[in-house]
């Protein structure tokens, strides 16, 4: 498989990219710092006052580069308009390096999700169209066969964080989907709906929430939604990044891991065969391929860390992903080489 690496200037251009977007997010705080600790974990919340009430508003997990660029923010609210200039011909300089844009219909939905909150509050970008937004992350150009669209934008949360975050998204994705033209697809025996379809297109939107045994529809209270519960889908979305959509100036989003997205889609390949979905476990297993082959040879130890984890989690993990690592036979010595 040929790997073809973008130029140094481009990689350069997307990292710049995406810590000015960063940056960008942290400006926008002028209150104070309120901690919060839930199960081990402590998330940071932004307390300003509206009247003579005391709001409080999400900003992300404690982390040393959010602490910084909170400390910064009269700084970086500053200089907003050399930012935002700046942002604009960066995005410019990697279509013209040939990074591979988001499409209209896709960009003006994840800006508008971005807009209302709803990856700052735990959603995570994930299937093909978190797939395209790699080309940043490693540095390569993408395999166009594996990159052509489902016509689906997933969204992914836990259920739990959904609940203890406190807090809501600005504007309901049902109601910024209603503005796009898009339906609810009613729910079966009367379960909450958890997507959309376009009503002059084939796109749909669906939400999606780690399963743990039972594949039910749940509620996500802080993005306003009722998600579909998967399986397996917990190790998808564990620890996501930021990464930028090249759609105008960039939309700042949250996407899995590139090692551990490589690894689940070897086990979502096994899951479509012989079902409905299975010709999409062909594109499930192309995606991994690719994926596979650049992380063992630029991020080897990340890789082996995500394959090992699967593996650790149960027999069934095991089988699903040496049932679609006998038709991947270079993909399955690239990982047993790992390990």
């Amino acid at each position: 498989m040929e790997i073809v690496a973008h130029s140094r200037s481009a990689v350069v251009a997307y990292q710049d990219l995406l810590r000015l977007h960063l940056d960008e997010l942290a400006s926008s705080f002028a209150g104070t710092i309120e901690e919060r600790h839930r199960n081990g974990r402590t998330y940071l919340y932004e307390r300003f006052r509206i009247g003579t009430e005391m709001m409080s508003r999400y900003l992300g997990e404690d982390r040393p580069e959010l602490r910084s660029r909170l400390r910064r923010a009269e700084e970086l609210k500053a200089a907003a308009e050399a930012r935002r200039k700046r942002m604009a011909q960066l995005a410019r300089a990697l279509r013209a390096e040939g990074f591979v844009t988001t499409d209209r219909q896709t960009g003006s939905i994840l800006l508008a999700f971005s807009r209302a909150g709803v990856f700052r509050l735990g959603g995570t970008l994930v299937g093909t169209s978190a797939y395209g937004l790699y080309q940043g992350e490693l540095g390569v150009r993408m395999d166009h066969e594996a990159l052509a669209q489902t016509g689906d934008i997933d969204v992914a949360s836990f259920h739990r964080l959904s609940v203890v975050l406190d807090d809501k998204v600005e504007e309901t994705p049902a109601d910024i989907l209603k503005v796009l033209k898009f339906e609810p697809v009613p729910g079966i025996h009367g379960r909450p709906v958890w997507k959309w379809r376009q009503s002059h297109s084939e796109t749909m939107v669906e939400f999606l929430t780690p399963a743990f045994g039972d594949e039910r529809v749940v509620p996500l209270p802080a993005l306003s939604v009722s998600a579909q519960a998967l399986n397996y889908l917990n190790f998808l979305i564990a620890e996501p990044i930021h990464a930028v959509a090249v759609y105008r100036s960039g939309v700042l989003i949250q996407v899995p891991r590139p090692e551990r997205f490589a690894i689940h889609k070897l086990i979502v390949a096994d899951r479509r065969r012989g079902g409905p979905d299975r010709l999409k476990a062909r594109k499930d297993r192309a995606q991994a391929e690719f994926l596979v082959a650049v992380l063992s040879e630029d991020r080897p130890d990340d890789l082996a860390e995500a394959y090992e984890d699967a593996l650790s989690r149960g027999p069934r993990w095991r089988e699903r992903i040496a049932a679609s690592l006998k038709r991947l036979p270079e993909t399955a010595e690239r990982l047993a080489a790992l390990v």
